[in-house]
This record gives structure tokens, sequence and C-alpha cells, in this order.
């Protein structure tokens, strides 16, 4: 019996989107999507995710790309602005789980650096009765560990928590760990998943 739902939270919980910031600082998406895709790459920021300094990071690609010197310190000047709103409907679907009792945690891919500025931006992170998070952990998502982290300091069990993330690798990686998963796309989808599991 599930009474425990985690939560991933970029693109679940709270929209991050690079191309919201780079696009205007480029002038074009089609810019900002060579950028991300070649310089600052979803494997570079990971890197931040797991703790490395952004000063640290910032540096090393710099210096192997110093023409972008510039837009790779912006990537982090400018960070806050990737930032949109809530996922539509799931701070009322946060709501009606903790009222039915059941526990809610965080796990998130997420730079300790960058994740400070929004924690306290956004009243869906409140609703939460803990969380981990990448950058202060210094591990990452799919790692066995990191799932095994959450668990335990939360008291929490692997069979009766449900896992929810948008990338498809963490998925996997929860159901392998033995944790049951559902992938996210939107929360009218979530809420008929959670529904035929008899959660809501």
């Amino acid at each position: 019996m599930t009474d425990t739902i985690i939560f991933d939270f970029g693109s679940v919980l709270v929209d991050w989107d690079p191309h919201r910031m780079l696009d205007a600082y480029f002038g074009s998406r089609e810019k900002a999507e060579w950028f991300i895709k070649n310089v600052c790459t979803s494997e570079w920021n990971s890197q931040m995710d797991a703790g490395k300094p952004f000063a640290q990071g910032i540096a090393e690609l710099s210096a192997v790309y110093p023409e972008w010197k510039e837009a790779i310190q912006a990537y982090y000047e400018r960070w806050i602005d990737m930032m949109g709103d809530e996922i539509p409907g799931m701070r009322g679907l946060l709501t009606e789980l903790k009222a039915r009792g059941y526990k809610l945690l965080g796990l998130t891919n997420w730079s300790a650096e960058t994740f400070c500025l929004v924690r306290h931006k956004y009243p869906i992170f409140d609703l939460l009765d803990g969380m981990l998070v990448s950058g202060e952990e210094h591990m990452l998502k799919p790692a066995p560990e990191f799932f095994q982290r959450l668990l335990d300091r939360y008291g929490a069990g692997a069979s009766s928590s449900l896992f929810i993330d948008d990338n498809a690798a963490n998925v996997a990686g929860a159901a392998a760990f033995g944790i049951p998963a559902l992938q996210f796309t939107n929360s009218e989808v979530l809420r008929k998943d959670l529904a035929s599991r008899g959660i809501l």
C-alpha cells in the first residue's frame, strides 16, 4: 500500500527551461539550441547538479570555449531568468494528497547554488515533508544510493513509495531500485494514473 509519494522538481513541480533566458540572450532560438547542445550542455550542467561549484565549472568550460566565455558566465548569472511558474495543477494535487495523509517527498537533481534562489519563491515546495537536493548531497539520480538516502532520511519504504519524474532514465532507475515509478507528462494524466492506483 502506498504511503509516500516522491516528486522530482524541474518540469514536474516547477518549470525550468534554459531557452527562457538563452533565446533572449542570443536573440535566436536556433543559436540558443546550438549553445545548449554544444557548450553549456546538460552533461555540463549535471556536474553542478552533482555539487561542483559553478565558478569551477565556468572556468573549466571557458578554457575550452574561450570565445563563449561571456555567454557561459551569463548562463549562471542570469540563471534565475530560466525559471517559469509552478507546473499547472500540481500545487492543488499535492494539497489534496497531503490532506489524504500521504507523506510527500522531493528528490531533485539541482545545483545547491541555484536551488537556494528558488526554494522559498514557490509555495509548492512548502507542501513537501522533506527533500534531498543533489547538489547538497553530491549524488545524482538515478544512482541507487540517492534513492536509498532519501528513504533512510525520511523513514520511507521502497515498495510503499511512488516516484514521479519526467525523465525516463530516472523513472527506470527508481523502478530498478524497487520503487514503483511513473513518468510525468502533466497533472491531468498524473491524476488519472494516481486514481488507477487507488491513491486518489
